[in-house]
């Protein structure tokens, strides 16, 4: 066998899953490196926790190495040029060549309008806007709360409706009754994919708690002097707390590799998530993938952009690379399983999931609101966060006790 090398970019989900699924599966000859330019993991799931004081700083971060393979060499670089029809990636420091490639550099955000804490905007997409945020709702007396998705596609698909529960939560038991919360999506419904069944559910958890929920309203521009919204409908709304999902984009390294389609993200086979060029994978919130309409049937959606499915797709990758790297088929085809933990205040949650390339349309249901999915979701987080030798030895663990058959992840 001839040495092989593959380069993974971008150290989320996706790419610390596949490093270490790698790690696990391949011979030891066959080179793996991950590049990656922040030595500091935070996980993004918690932000929410740590925007309404339920969590510190320390307690959502991780050192990137202490979560990856010791056999995986990780270079703490920035990359600077991607050339997939050369095989070869260029940081500041490194010229990298690669027999396979796995892109899971994620979605970068807009920075518009995050920088105008003066005039009262926030967001939690971000680990430094989260601590923003955190003071902002600790020190707000009262008034108009406006959580505002400034334009399709975002990550977490369910993250803005968990905002608007949270911060209600949050505010309720510190100003009574002297706010309101109102959240703005272009969207059809909260998270329209996954269809109108689900849609009502959370329509109605938030109809409960007293949230008021106004979609297709895109927004077009904020007056900070006025603090005032203003929407393409013709429409606007005064606040005293803005908070903003800001605008995605894929990384400007991308967008400058000629990988990106007309979305203006990476196209890839949906079933094996390679791109038009061969061995070069992409994963996560970088890629688009088309399943199903719901609304309109010849009208096609896309996948959402969330880690369960960075995770999920990170082993299939990671499975077909192995194939082809010890000369075997491949049966591995990425199937679109996913779920996700709604959190809604009060340690409540709700648990979504289903089919997302189900047929003739996303199959997706959701289980009623409970302190089970909450306190899973606080699991997930811990185990997450914990070490890869602790994780790796709780695996091992687990199958001399005989769960041979649990399809458990060891690269949690």
């Amino acid at each position: 066998m001839n040495k092989r090398k593959v380069v993974i970019l971008g150290g989320g989900v996706g790419g610390i899953v596949t490093a270490n699924h790698l790690a696990e599966i391949l011979p030891k000859e066959i080179e793996i490196i991950l590049i990656e330019k922040n030595k500091i993991h935070s996980f993004a799931a918690s932000y929410l926790w740590l925007m309404v004081n339920k969590r510190r700083m320390q307690q959502i971060t991780s050192q990137l190495r202490e979560l990856v393979s010791n056999r995986v060499n990780i270079l703490f670089e920035e990359i600077k040029l991607i050339d997939a029809q050369n095989k070869t990636v260029t940081t500041e420091k490194s010229n990298i060549n690669f027999d396979y490639l796995v892109i899971a550099l994620g979605a970068s955000l807009y920075k518009t309008h995050l920088d105008k804490h003066q005039s009262g905007i926030h967001t939690f997409f971000t680990f430094q806007g989260s601590i923003e945020l955190n003071k902002a709702l600790q020190n707000f007396k009262g008034g108009n709360v406006s959580i505002v998705v400034s334009s399709l596609p975002y990550k977490c698909p369910g993250a803005p409706y968990e905002g608007a529960m949270l911060i209600k939560d949050f505010l309720s038991k510190k100003l009574k009754n002297n706010f309101t919360v109102n959240l703005y999506s272009p969207e059809p419904q909260p998270l329209p994919v996954a269809g109108p069944e689900l849609g009502n559910s959370v329509k109605e958890i938030l109809n409960k708690k007293g949230i008021g929920f106004h979609p297709l309203e895109q927004m077009t521009s904020i007056n900070y002097t006025e603090r005032k919204v203003e929407f393409a409908s013709g429409n606007s709304v005064s606040y005293d707390l803005l908070v903003i999902i800001p605008s995605h984009k894929t990384p400007d390294v991308i967008t400058n590799s000629g990988l990106v389609d007309e979305s203006g993200w990476i196209a890839v086979n949906k079933d094996t998530l390679e791109t038009k060029y061969e061995n070069v994978f992409a994963i996560g919130d970088v890629t688009s993938i088309t399943v199903p309409g719901r609304w309109q049937p010849d009208k096609p959606m896309k996948l959402p952009k969330a880690g369960v499915f960075a995770h999920s797709q990170a082993i299939s990758v990671s499975k077909i690379i192995a194939s082809r790297i010890l000369g075997k088929e491949s049966k591995e085809l990425f199937c679109a399983d996913g779920f996700c933990m709604l959190e809604a205040g009060e340690d409540l949650a709700g648990f979504a999931y289903g089919d997302f390339y189900a047929s003739p349309h996303p199959d997706v249901k959701m289980k009623q609101l409970g302190k089970l999915w909450h306190w899973g979701k606080v699991l997930f987080e811990k185990w997450w966060l914990s070490p890869y030798g602790l994780k790796k030895s709780f695996y091992k663990t687990l199958l001399e006790a005989g769960g041979k058959s649990l399809r458990i992840p060891i690269n949690l």
